[in-house]
C-alpha cells in the first residue's frame, strides 16, 4: 500500500468514526498506525477520562476484513498484532461493545454508508494473516479415538508448563475457583475450591479417589495432605503429568498419591469417590453416555461422583455446540474437540446411566471472575509470556480468557458442580443436610 492510498484510508476511517461517535458515544477511542486517535464519542466527557482504544496497526487490516468480514479473520489479525487494543484489557473493551446501550447505538449506524466509505480500498493488499496457530486436524471432534483425544489436549495444555504459570495461583489450578468472598484473592479462592470438592465428596482418610484430567495434581495432592485420601490422577496431557510426577516427589506424597498418563477409558478398579473437574466439555455430547457409564462402573455402590463442567443454555433446537462462528473460533484456536453440554441434558444422564443426583450448584459468575484474574495477570505478565510461547499464542490466549469472562458475565456460558451418587437404591451417601459444606 503506497502513502497516497494510506492517506485515503485514514481519511476514510476518520470520517467513519466521526459518524460513529453521532450514535455511540462510549469511552472508546480508533488509533491508527500512524498513532492519530480518533474519538468515538460525539461529547468529550465520555472519552476525556478513558484511554481505552481499539488500534488498527497496520492498513492492511482494513482491506482484509472487507473481504472476509468474520470472526475468525478478527482473530488471526489481532494473533498477528494487524489489530489490537491500548488503555485496558480486551475485557474492557469488550464490556463497552457489550453494553446494552452501546449496542442498541450500533444498530443505528447505516451499515450502507460505511461500506461505501471503505469500498474503494477493498482491492488494496490484505495483511497476511496466513500463518496463525491453529489446530490441524478435526477440530470439532466428529471423528473421536483416543489417538485424537490426545493430540486436542497436547494441542491446549501441552503450550509449556512455565507459560501457565504466569498466570494460574502457585498450586497451578486451572478451573473455576471458588469466591467464599469476591473480596478474595485468586489463590484463596481456589484452595477454597480444592476443599469444597473434597468435602462434597465427603472424602475420609484411607478412601480411594480417582481424578479424571487432573491437571497439575493440586486436587488429588489436596485430597491426600488435608483428607487422607489415597488419590490417582489420571491426564493425557505430557507437560501436566510431568509436573505431577515432580510435584508428588516435592510435597512428599508418593505413599498417598500417583499420576498415571492415560485416557480414562482405560483406568481398571473401583474408587470410593471420583472427580472430573474440567474435563466434561473435552469429551464431546455423543461421549456423554460412554463417559458416565464408565465412570460408574469405577465407582463403589456406596461412592459418590462429583462432575464439574462448562455448559451452555438449553436450546429449543437441538445443534451441535460448534455451529456458532465463537465456537468454531474455539475449537480451532483453543480447545479442539470441546462441545458444551446444557445441564438438563447432564442431569439427564447421569440418571440414565444409574446415578441419583444429589446436589447441583451454579458457579457462573465464579468463573466470570476467575478468568478475568487469570486475564489480568496475564496481560501484567506480557513480555515474558511472548518469550516462552511466542506472540501469537500469548495475543489468542488472552483474547480466550478474555472472551470466557465476558461470556460467564453475559450468561451465555454456565458452570455447574454436580454431586451424584452411585444408585438411587437405598440409603444415600450424604448427610441429611448440607450443613457440614459450609461450617
Amino acid at each position: 500500500m503506497n502513502s497516497k492510498q494510506s492517506s485515503k484510508l485514514r481519511q476514510a476511517l476518520k470520517e467513519i468514526a466521526s459518524d460513529i461517535a453521532l450514535h455511540l458515544d462510549a469511552p472508546l477511542h480508533l488509533k491508527l498506525w500512524d498513532g492519530t486517535s480518533y474519538s468515538c464519542s460525539a461529547t468529550s466527557s465520555a472519552t476525556q477520562n478513558s484511554e481505552l482504544a481499539i488500534v488498527i496497526a497496520d492498513p492492511g487490516a482494513v482491506p482484509s476484513l472487507l473481504r472476509r468480514p468474520t470472526l475468525d479473520r478478527i482473530i488471526r489479525l489481532y494473533a498477528h498484532g494487524k489489530i489490537d487494543f491500548e488503555g485496558g484489557t480486551l475485557i474492557d473493551i469488550g464490556a463497552v461493545l457489550s453494553d446494552k446501550n452501546t449496542r442498541k447505538r450500533l444498530k443505528n449506524l447505516s451499515k450502507l454508508k460505511l461500506l461505501k466509505m471503505l469500498l474503494p480500498f477493498i482491492l488494496m493488499p490484505g495483511a497476511d494473516v496466513s500463518a496463525t496457530r491453529s489446530f490441524e486436524g478435526d477440530e470439532t471432534g466428529g471423528n473421536r479415538n483416543k489417538r485424537n483425544e490426545r493430540d486436542n489436549i497436547g494441542f491446549h495444555y501441552d503450550v509449556s508448563n512455565a507459560f501457565y504459570e504466569l498466570f494460574l495461583d502457585d498450586a497451578m489450578v486451572y478451573t473455576c475457583a471458588y469466591f467464599s468472598d469476591w473480596s478474595h484473592d485468586l489463590a484463596k479462592a481456589q484452595f477454597d475450591k480444592l476443599d469444597i470438592t473434597c468435602r462434597k465428596l465427603r472424602l475420609k482418610p484411607g478412601e480411594k479417589l480417582l481424578d479424571i484430567g487432573c491437571g497439575w495434581g493440586a486436587l488429588i495432592c489436596h485430597a491426600a495432605k488435608h483428607y487422607g485420601a489415597d488419590a490417582l490422577g489420571v491426564t493425557l496431557s505430557q507437560e501436566q503429568y510431568d509436573y505431577s510426577l515432580d510435584r508428588i516427589e516435592r510435597e512428599g506424597l508418593g505413599d498417598k498419591v500417583s499420576v498415571e498418563l492415560i485416557d480414562y477409558r482405560d483406568v481398571t478398579g473401583k474408587f470410593d469417590k471420583i472427580s472430573s473437574i474440567g474435563m466434561y466439555e473435552a469429551i464431546g455430547v455423543a461421549a456423554i453416555p460412554e463417559y458416565m457409564s464408565k465412570v460408574r462402573s469405577l465407582l463403589k455402590p456406596d461412592g459418590l461422583f462429583l462432575n464439574h463442567g462448562i455448559t451452555r443454555r438449553a436450546k429449543r433446537k437441538a445443534t451441535r455446540f460448534a455451529a456458532r462462528p465463537e465456537q468454531r473460533a474455539l475449537v480451532r484456536y483453543i480447545f479442539p474437540g470441546g462441545e458444551l453440554d446444557d445441564i438438563g441434558h447432564t442431569l439427564q444422564e447421569l440418571e440414565r446411566a444409574g446415578f441419583e443426583v444429589h446436589d447441583v450448584e451454579g458457579w457462573r459468575e465464579h468463573y466470570a471472575l476467575t478468568t478475568k484474574m487469570w486475564c489480568g495477570r496475564l496481560t501484567a505478565r506480557r513480555a515474558e509470556a511472548i518469550g516462552i510461547v511466542g506472540e501469537q499464542t500469548y495475543r489468542i490466549w488472552v483474547a480466550y480468557l478474555a472472551g470466557c469472562s465476558l461470556a460467564f458475565s453475559r450468561g451465555s456460558a454456565r458452570i455447574y458442580q454436580t454431586l451424584s451418587g452411585h444408585n438411587a437404591k437405598g440409603p444415600a451417601s450424604v448427610p441429611p443436610s448440607r450443613a457440614d459444606l459450609y461450617q
